[in-house]
């Protein structure tokens, strides 16, 4: 089906639903449907982004920005995942608890401002990876009106351009960063954060780039076209800053980019 007739399938399912709470992280998937949602409810839309120790500070002022651009009523809430040891101990269903916690709380307030319906950006592409948080998605009833239409990730950028929203790097929560069994704890989240920081401000902020923490060893990944910018005099330079975020070895992967779960 051609893009034009799934954006107004889209918009019709969206209309439909009369009033929708969205699971806003700020990334293109949630603000182009955070953008589509206001569009066809307007007030009866509420775009919603979780603050905790998980995401980057600057993922929440992007989001700002981003719902700010958009004009749609923004709420953000806390949510407390590092709390529960189910997430902490890092099992391989760590995003369903993560997920859990979210959606929890989206529930109330979906209940505060009376609307029956949450909505996630979950997109015909997903599913390539290991993603254990889907059965959260289930459990809540959450409605993904992306994955149900079929619109990919390509599709979404392109509507992205068409609705003039802001296309970024895809992004995930910090404590994907660190293997699977390893306890996840604030003091690695934070120089998981820090790390990252410092690399998108000499990488670009528009690139994919994840710090992954093996304890004393930081192991970059980037796209491998990202390479030649380390080729440079600065590079010794970004290597002591990143050893002040908290590691003793740097190290860059020459696969590039994987997805948490599938090495």
């Amino acid at each position: 089906m051609a893009l034009n007739k799934k954006y107004t399938a889209l918009q019709k399912k969206i209309a439909a639903l009369k009033s929708a709470v969205v699971a806003f992280s700020g990334g293109t998937d949630s603000s182009v449907l955070a953008k589509i949602a206001f569009d066809c409810l307007g007030k009866k839309a509420v775009a919603v982004t979780a603050k905790s120790a998980t995401y980057a500070l600057n993922d929440l002022k992007e989001a700002k920005k981003t719902a700010k651009l958009i004009g749609v009523r923004h709420v953000i809430i806390k949510t407390s995942e590092s709390k529960n040891k189910n997430f902490t101990n890092n099992p391989l269903n760590r995003c369903y608890w993560c997920k859990r916690e979210l959606f929890t709380r989206l529930r109330k307030i979906a209940d505060k401002y009376r609307i029956k319906n949450i909505l996630d950006g979950t997109n015909g592409s997903d599913g390539f990876d290991v993603r254990p948080g889907f059965k959260a998605n289930k459990e809540f009833n959450v409605i993904s009106p992306f994955l149900e239409r079929g619109i990919t990730k390509a599709e979404i950028k392109m509507l992205a351009k068409k609705l003039n929203i802001p296309i970024k790097a895809p992004n995930a929560c910090l404590a994907s960063r660190i293997p699977f069994n390893e306890k996840i704890i604030p003091g690695k989240l934070a120089r998981i954060e820090k790390a990252e920081a410092i690399l998108k401000s000499y990488l670009g902020d528009g690139n994919l780039i994840r710090c992954r923490d093996h304890n004393d060893i930081l192991r970059i990944e980037i796209e491998n076209k990202q390479w030649t910018k380390l080729l440079n005099s600065g590079i010794n330079n970004l290597i002591k800053k990143l050893k002040k975020s908290g590691y003793k070895y740097i190290t860059l992967d020459l696969e590039g980019y994987i997805p948490a779960g599938l090495r």
